[in-house]
């Protein structure tokens, strides 16, 4: 467990943005966006999203047919969006090393490991490109590489890394693979992370990236908020009790915000229970959820609820549009085309396939979604976790199906937007509560 102070200060706050919003550092204007370029944009992100999601379903398809997943102070960093350096994920600024090194990041909750690009990747033209400099641990008086025989690198498997021992320094290695082929190599070091100026840790476990490649380009890095003992979460449980919250925003330009610790539980926010994995010790680091079932305009979609439990379900801030069981999909694209069969349906693509032309219309009306979990409790989704629009012409239920009913289903962050969303890992329990930001 690492150490930290914080002048006692009773939680702990970071803004949250968009990756590519005109609130985050990576925006850059242009008068010359197109709806072709438009489209290209949401395509990649879709392509990205598939491939995260096949990562996902790999680390767990041990699982398939099996019983379903089973079961103080605060700080608080604005959260912002992801949308300008090509993500549909969300960043938080910290800071890392003596003195203190801004670094903006992608936090997930579906990956342990934080890192960032760190310089030496750059004499080998092994980094992507990213909007603030990167990272040098030799000019950082607290940094320290984990020597390869020590407990620390030795539980690296455990979160799905890969592990080894460097033959020169007898350094502990890592590598971070997500999927599409992007990934992160380098060496497993401790420094000081600050998440502000009062919340400071000294020697946080983290990698420093020498081979960077793929889906990352203008952050830093990613901020991992899974359950294994690398992650932030449990590497800061002293002081922040596994308690964490976010907001992710609805739109590019608003802000929201990544909470560590309990600062009060917001209004109106109703908890279902925590359940976790016990197939593998990957599969034990995701947050999973006890999905039951889905109304469409109030009224509860006729799917067993086996066709939820023989999967399971996880909540991801990495991925972006939910995923269900092919059988509770096609169930809900029928009902939601049925209430809408006064639009005018055009093409779809492989990954959404029910978009609608709203071209020339003022005003559009769709049903309510809501998720139903089986311990009781009904989440109604915001209106802004429905409809995705491509282009003027093509905007698609947020929605897809997965091959097949025996691969987990996964929540997406397009469904979380505008929820404050708490996770209390040590009470057992995740919570929603409606317009926690915008």
């Amino acid at each position: 467990m690492i150490s930290g102070h914080n002048n006692n200060k009773a939680s702990s706050v970071l803004k949250v943005v968009h990756k590519h919003g005109p609130c985050s550092k990576f925006h850059k204007s242009s008068k010359t966006s197109t709806t072709t370029s438009d489209e290209k944009y949401h395509a990649q992100i879709l392509k990205q999203d598939q491939a995260r999601v096949n990562s996902i379903h790999s680390r767990l398809n041990h699982n398939n047919n099996k019983d379903p997943l089973t079961q103080s102070a605060a700080t608080t960093l604005p959260a912002k969006s992801g949308l300008v350096i090509g993500s549909g994920n969300y960043i938080v600024t910290v800071s890392l090393g003596t003195p203190a090194k801004q670094l903006s990041l992608i936090f997930d909750t579906g990956s342990d490991l934080t890192w960032t690009q760190c310089k030496a990747c750059s004499a080998t033209q092994s980094c992507y490109n990213q909007t603030e400099p990167i990272f040098d641990p030799s000019l950082s008086a607290s940094y320290k590489s984990i020597p390869c025989t020590t407990a620390a690198c030795t539980q690296l498997p455990s979160s799905g890394l890969e592990q080894s021992c460097s033959a020169s320094t007898s350094a502990c290695l890592y590598i971070a693979g997500y999927g599409d082929n992007s990934f992160s190599k380098g060496v497993f070091g401790s420094e000081k992370l600050t998440l502000t100026p009062t919340d400071v840790f000294e020697g946080f476990l983290f990698g420093c990236g020498l081979d960077n490649e793929g889906l990352f380009r203008g952050s830093a890095g990613l901020l991992g908020l899974g359950r294994s003992s690398i992650s932030l979460v449990e590497q800061t449980a002293n002081k922040y009790n596994r308690f964490f919250s976010y907001c992710l925003p609805s739109t590019s330009s608003s802000t929201g915000h990544l909470t560590f610790g309990d600062g009060g539980s917001p209004n109106g926010v109703k908890f279902t229970k925590l359940i976790t994995s016990s197939q593998s010790e990957s599969a034990s680091s995701f947050y999973g959820l006890g999905l039951s079932g889905i109304n469409v305009g109030g009224s509860q979609l006729s799917i067993a609820p086996s066709i939820f439990s023989s999967s399971g379900t996880i909540i991801d801030s990495g991925t972006v549009i939910t995923r269900l069981p092919a059988t509770a999909y096609t169930a809900l694209r029928g009902a939601f085309q049925e209430a809408m069969k006064n639009y005018t349906l055009t093409k779809g693509d492989s990954l959404l396939d029910t978009c609608y032309d709203f071209s020339g219309l003022d005003t559009v009306s769709y049903p309510k979604i809501a998720f139903v979990f089986g311990d009781g409790l009904t989440v109604d989704l915001d209106r802004t976790g429905i409809l995705i629009p491509i282009s003027p012409s093509q905007v698609c239920l947020a929605f897809a199906g997965n091959k097949d009913d025996s691969d987990v289903g996964i929540i997406g962050n397009f469904q979380q937007k505008r929820f404050e969303v708490v996770y209390d890992v040590v009470g057992g329990k995740v919570g929603f509560a409606p317009e926690g930001c915008d």
